[in-house]
């Protein structure tokens, strides 16, 4: 059995962890909350921005458009968004798993794959196996870079345009609550009416005061746009693709903050119950050598006598 120091210095380290971990559980739940309310709060401009391009999907002209048409999938675009740092759980590890079970999906290879990777851990996962890395931005501090997310999607358009890609997908994690974030993989090109009403559907929450807003899409069946189609669906698709993306950056966000925090706080509570089992072994051992230092004593006494 462990001497009476040992266990004590346990008890201590033990100690010592619990209070750094409820410190960065005091931190995540702070910066959680911030990140919660930018994320809810932009939904609903996110949803009218998405609605916009599901209203007209009946024109003709968009059908024909260039990032709506349709090809076999040869080759692939991820932008894929983690964390610049680790201690949240499952959260990086399950949009890696959700990226390569997609790829598996299309039957593609690392090197027909492109990788734009948003955070050190997607970025470091990716180019260990191989894949052809197009980009990396650093995701550190809750910070979201205008002039990143223009770079992210200019650098999608032209592939896709140029036909170097078949399609361009974004995987994050989507905010459901404090406690459940899910891995999801959503096509931004080809733009289709069915990810848009799937974006919507995710975009408002089942329950809270941001539920109330309606979920479904009422789509006309022809606009009469000026000056022209093609001169609005040209100037449209890439902001919405802006859009589409800086609302996943915050969904992520969101999910990074809330997953460390629980994550830090199941740490706290393992430790608090360590230092207790600590201190039960320790109290335990102390009172066997009393025992025994009382049972010395006793017989030393009884062998004079």
């Amino acid at each position: 059995m462990a001497s009476l120091k040992t266990i004590k210095g346990k008890i201590t380290a033990t100690a010592k962890t619990r209070k750094v971990t409820k410190a960065m559980e005091a931190v995540s739940a702070a910066k959680m909350r911030k990140a919660q309310v930018k994320a809810l709060t932009d939904r609903a401009y996110a949803r009218a921005a998405v609605s916009v391009l599901s209203r007209l999907s009946g024109s003709a002209t968009l059908k024909r458009h260039a990032f709506m048409n349709e090809r076999a999938v040869k080759s692939a675009l991820y932008v894929v968004v983690t964390s610049d740092k680790g201690l949240a759980g499952a959260l990086n590890s399950g949009v890696l798993k959700a990226v390569v079970n997609d790829i598996a999906l299309l039957g593609l290879t690392p090197s027909n794959v492109h990788i734009v990777a948003v955070g050190r851990r997607a970025n470091d996962f990716f180019f260990r196996r191989g894949f052809v890395m197009d980009g990396y931005f650093e995701n550190a501090d809750g910070k979201v870079d205008a002039d990143a997310i223009r770079r992210v999607v200019e650098e999608g358009l032209i592939e896709y345009r140029l036909e170097n890609v078949d399609t361009v997908r974004v995987a994050y994690q989507s905010f459901i609550s404090t406690f459940e974030q899910r891995p999801t993989v959503r096509t931004m090109l080809p733009f289709s009416l069915s990810q848009l009403s799937a974006i919507v559907s995710d975009i408002v929450p089942a329950k809270g005061k941001f539920s109330s807003e309606e979920k479904t899409i009422t789509a006309p069946h022809d606009y009469t746009v000026e000056p022209s189609e093609e001169g609005v669906i040209d100037a449209l698709v890439p902001k919405l693709a802006a859009i589409f993306f800086y609302h996943a950056l915050l969904e992520s966000q969101a999910s990074e903050h809330s997953a460390r925090m629980v994550a830090m706080k199941n740490a706290s509570d393992k430790a608090g119950d360590k230092v207790r089992d600590l201190t039960r072994v320790f109290n335990r051992v102390r009172q066997a050598s009393i025992t025994r230092e009382v049972s010395e004593i006793i017989g030393g006494i009884e062998a004079m006598a």
